[in-house]
This record gives C-alpha cells, sequence and structure tokens, in this order.
C-alpha cells in the first residue's frame, strides 16, 4: 500500500512538473530608444539608468534597446519614426521640435532665462507641462525635459568677445528658425546642419563655428578643430524625451506607470550629474588646448533686444511673458 502511495505521489510530482514546463514564457515588451549623443554622455548614461529602472520596476517584463549616435537617422527624422510608431521614444532637443509643435521656439530665444534655477521654475511649472501637452497634438508624448545646459559659440579661427566679432562668420546652428534668426541679430550667418556632419563642416570651413554646451563640444571631439570657446550662454535649450504616442496608447495602465517612473528617475539623475560633466568638459577642452572665454554678456543681451520685441505679438508673446514672471517666483511641481 506504502508502494503504490509513493507511486501515485511520484506520478503527481512528474505531472506538475511537465505542466510547469507547458506554461508559456512571460511576455517582455521591448521599448527601442533612439538617439544622436556619443554613449559617454551624460544623457545616455541617464537613458541607461531610465532602462534599468523599467526592467525593476516590470519585474523584467518591459526593456529599453538603446541606439546611440544616430543609427536610426537625424532628430528630424526618429521624431517622425515615432509619429508612426516604428520607434517608441527619443530624445531631442527642444529646438528640433519647433516645427511640429510651434512653441517650442520659445526655449531658442536667446537670455530669457536668469539663472539655472529660472530655468527648472519653468521646465517644472505649467508652462512646461503645456508644451508638454502640447506634443500629443502631433502623434507624440512628453515624458519630460533632460538638462542641456547653456548653448555658447566656438569657433575654428577667430576670438568671439562682442556680437561684432559674429560678423561675416558662418555658424551652424540647429533645424530651427529661431535659432537662425537669433545668429542673424547678433550679426552672423545661420547654416542648419545635422549634428553628425558637423565635424567635416567644420574641418572643411563650410562653417566658422557653431553652437552648444560643453559636453556635447567636448564628446563631439569639436575641440580638435575649433580652438576657441566663449561662454555667452545665449540660450538654455532643454532636451526633451518623448514617446510614440501610437505606442504609449498600446501600453497598458500599469506599463505606463513603470515607465513614467522609470523616466522620472532617469530625469533625476541626469539633471543631477549635469553640472558635473559640464565642468569636466570645460577642464578637458582646457588642457587640450581650447582657449575658453568669458565674455561681458550685456552686448550679447542688448543685441538680441529687438529680437524679443519682435515676439511680444506673436504667438509665444504669452508664453515669454509667464517666463518673465516666473523669474523669482516659487518652485511649483505639478502632477
Amino acid at each position: 500500500m506504502k508502494s503504490y502511495i509513493l507511486l501515485v505521489r511520484c506520478i503527481l510530482v512528474v505531472c506538475a512538473l511537465l505542466l510547469a514546463g507547458c506554461k508559456p514564457q512571460q511576455e517582455v515588451t521591448t521599448l527601442r530608444l533612439a538617439h544622436s549623443l556619443d554613449q559617454e554622455h551624460v544623457v545616455h548614461k541617464a537613458m541607461v539608468l531610465m532602462g534599468e529602472r523599467l526592467f525593476e520596476y516590470s519585474s523584467g517584463t518591459m526593456q529599453l534597446q538603446i541606439y546611440s549616435g544616430g543609427q536610426l537617422g537625424n532628430e528630424r527624422e526618429l521624431i517622425e519614426l515615432l509619429q508612426i510608431g516604428s520607434l517608441a521614444m527619443t530624445k531631442v532637443s527642444a529646438s528640433s521640435v519647433e516645427s511640429f509643435v510651434p512653441k517650442m521656439r520659445v526655449f531658442s530665444v536667446p537670455y530669457i532665462f536668469n539663472d539655472n534655477a529660472h530655468l527648472w521654475r519653468v521646465l517644472n511649472g505649467e508652462v512646461g507641462h503645456q508644451l508638454l501637452r502640447e506634443l500629443r497634438g502631433v502623434r507624440l508624448y512628453g515624458l519630460g525635459y533632460y538638462d542641456a545646459g547653456s548653448r555658447s559659440f566656438y569657433t575654428t579661427n577667430t576670438e568671439i568677445h562682442t556680437p561684432s566679432d559674429l560678423r561675416g562668420k558662418k555658424f551652424r546652428v540647429l533645424a530651427s528658425q529661431t535659432a537662425v534668426r537669433m545668429v542673424e541679430a547678433m550679426g552672423g550667418a545661420a547654416t542648419p546642419i545635422d549634428w553628425g556632419e558637423l565635424y567635416t563642416a567644420l574641418q572643411q570651413g563650410v562653417v566658422d563655428g557653431a553652437e552648444n554646451n560643453p559636453p556635447s563640444f567636448y564628446l563631439s571631439r569639436h575641440y580638435e578643430l575649433s580652438k576657441y570657446y566663449t561662454l555667452d550662454e545665449h540660450t538654455s535649450v532643454p532636451d526633451v524625451l518623448i514617446l510614440s504616442h501610437l505606442v504609449w496608447q498600446g501600453l497598458t495602465v500599469q506599463q505606463q506607470q513603470w515607465l513614467s517612473q522609470a523616466a522620472e528617475d532617469s530625469i533625476r539623475y541626469q539633471r543631477e550629474a549635469w553640472q558635473l560633466s559640464s565642468d569636466e568638459a570645460l577642464a578637458a577642452v582646457e588642457a587640450a588646448g581650447v582657449r575658453v572665454i568669458y565674455p561681458d554678456k550685456q552686448p550679447f543681451r542688448d543685441a538680441v533686444a529687438p529680437f524679443h520685441q519682435s515676439l511680444e505679438q506673436t504667438d509665444i508673446g504669452p508664453l515669454l511673458e509667464r517666463i518673465a514672471q516666473a523669474a523669482d517666483t516659487a518652485e511649483v511641481n505639478h502632477d
């Protein structure tokens, strides 16, 4: 009898194991994310952290597949891939979103922020959230902003101390009409060129210089060709972390929560790491022989004052006014 009971138990155990083996494996949702930056860039590292947190929060059922260095296209092309759902996520400059959401051009207006605290009051406040919501009208979903510091001019053979030093010089800018007008207001000639093509353009003299933040200037190795970096800090254009609205709608509510939390963690990490990355980049380019110039910013502000006035009666006029009002208000976070 005991032998019979033992046999039955063995059969039951074997059956249980067989049934367990027949269960389908847990499905993993993979989101493809692409951007144009180097893998050493703090933004890429923040995205890697986002992928790790997403995997953790979802207990391994969601993951990010990251394509860096412009493998899947330039910023405009990546946005278009999001719109048709062929790509899940990207990080682009707010300037690159202007042709899709025109009000985003407000960030390309020079000297609208007093300091970094002012910038983040705006990004974390109602203006920043309003602009993210407007992305939904063009089949995109805004997850938040990354810090991209301040953009400054660098040149191959001319020191820039005042706006008059830009005259007769060609500068690469983002594909943004506002950025073009900003350079022209200072007396220079603006030429939109894809980021991946800029090194060659500098090398061949297609442009005399460009403008960007310290980490991008360093990691792009543009300092090898451009030996003058003028920290005029004319604009503080944030990066925008965006998702395909089609992909977002295809996620469950729980998956959306996991992704939002992972993105929030990534944004917090990137913001804290940005200043250190910027300081290290400046030190590195100086060590490589770049002359870093700290100009009086007031002549640059004066040069673009007419440009500011020309925007007062446009659709971004009210946004500029609200940004100015946020200069001295306490920071408010919105859900």
